[in-house]
């Protein structure tokens, strides 16, 4: 037996103990049955009965209490399951994200009810089903998507990869965690791209490199005046030199058609990430686009160690796969296209995979080393 006695005594006990009583014995059984380790079929079926039995006539105390006792048995079954779920009270979270196995039907009826921190729970745990995924994801909540965006045991695919894209662009903790993940392609995150971390922005950039991308609707555009791309970041270069950033918002406003706060941003971006994308959109080299970018970034130890990264991403990521990243930003491309195979990455990306090759481009690291002394200088 279970270690406790036969139900029949149980059930004489209940019947002519009271309320008291009762909450005596359910503790009693529960904790017999958590300590029982895994029990048989009849066993279980037996203490189902009992515990049916005893729940409904025990005081909140004792039911909430019986809950969590039994919530720490190594086997339960769906029926105990709910018995738990309807009880435990404020356990609820500890028991659904340390329970070893939940059934699916136990899982989905707590996501029925809409308890938004105990679903959120449930999107955290590991080897969830496409049954209960598809109803997570139906829930229209970020503090869920959070946990899924989070969750390593789900594998961004087919709808699923949808949905945590669609979400990433309303809400930058979802990005974020994408971000963070390694099997989530970046590029999708480029609605996102001024919500996201230094680090995120620049992963977005590289998920770029060796890649073919759709037409961009704003290529056009830049073909007019890829033409005079010097006389571009001629400019850029002076405003940024003389720190007149609301003179390169109005001029990043009429070149690339976003609107003026978005400018702003970029303008004032002092990683560079942003202001690389449009250099790099209009057709700027890395010897130009670098003396650019050496006046518009912080000159801080930390980032200023990025200006090599830029040099090789100059070599590694096209103007029209960046003349792309900036129609993302304008809302104009449909990013799910780049599922396609025929814009999947060159190399796909591995562990054993290195990313881009640092350039070794003479002209590009002397431009390095000078534009490093100019901003020597200039911060002394």
């Amino acid at each position: 037996m279970l270690g406790f006695q036969p139900y029949e005594t149980f059930q004489l006990l209940i019947e002519t103990g009271g309320v008291d009583r009762t909450n005596t014995l359910l503790i009693a059984a529960c904790d017999a049955y958590a300590r029982r380790g895994k029990p048989t079929i009849p066993e279980m079926e037996q203490f189902e009965t009992l515990a049916g039995r005893l729940f409904p006539t025990a005081g909140p105390q004792a039911r909430a209490k019986g809950a969590a006792i039994l919530g720490r048995a190594e086997l339960l079954s769906p029926k105990l399951e709910q018995l738990v779920i309807d009880n435990i009270g404020e356990d609820l979270i500890p028991f659904l994200e340390h329970a070893a196995e939940l059934s699916d039907q136990t899982m989905i009826d707590v996501i029925a009810r809409y308890d938004v921190p105990a679903c959120a729970t449930l999107a955290s745990r590991p080897g969830l089903s496409n049954v209960v995924l598809a109803k997570l994801f139906q829930m229209n909540s970020r503090k869920v998507y959070r946990a899924l965006a989070a969750n390593t045991h789900i594998a961004p695919r087919g709808a699923y990869l949808s949905a945590l894209a669609r979400s990433a662009q309303m809400d930058h903790l979802v990005a974020e965690a994408l971000g963070n993940r390694d099997d989530f392609d970046a590029a999708l995150l480029a609605p996102a791209f001024f919500d996201l971390s230094d680090s995120h922005r620049l992963k977005v950039i590289h998920a770029f490199a060796n890649r073919e991308t759709p037409a961009a609707p704003i290529s056009r555009t830049i073909e007019q005046i890829s033409v005079a791309s010097g006389e571009l970041t001629k400019a850029l270069m002076k405003l940024f030199s003389e720190n007149r950033r609301p003179e390169v918002t109005r001029l990043l406003a009429q070149i690339t058609g976003l609107d003026e706060v978005r400018c702003g941003q970029i303008a004032h971006d002092v990683t560079g990430a942003s202001l690389f994308v449009i250099l790099r959109a209009f057709g700027s080299t890395a010897y130009d686009g670098l003396k650019v970018l050496i006046h518009a970034t912080s000159h801080d130890g930390e980032r200023s160690g990025v200006l090599p990264d830029f040099a090789t991403l100059f070599g590694g990521v096209s103007s029209e796969s960046m003349a792309y990243l900036m129609s993302a930003w304008r809302g104009e491309v449909n990013l799910l296209e780049l599922n396609k195979p025929q814009y999947q990455p060159f190399t796909q990306p591995s562990r054993r995979t290195p990313g881009l090759a640092p350039a070794h481009n003479p002209v590009v690291e002397q431009a390095i080393e000078a534009l490093a002394r100019i901003g020597a200088r200039r911060a002394s």
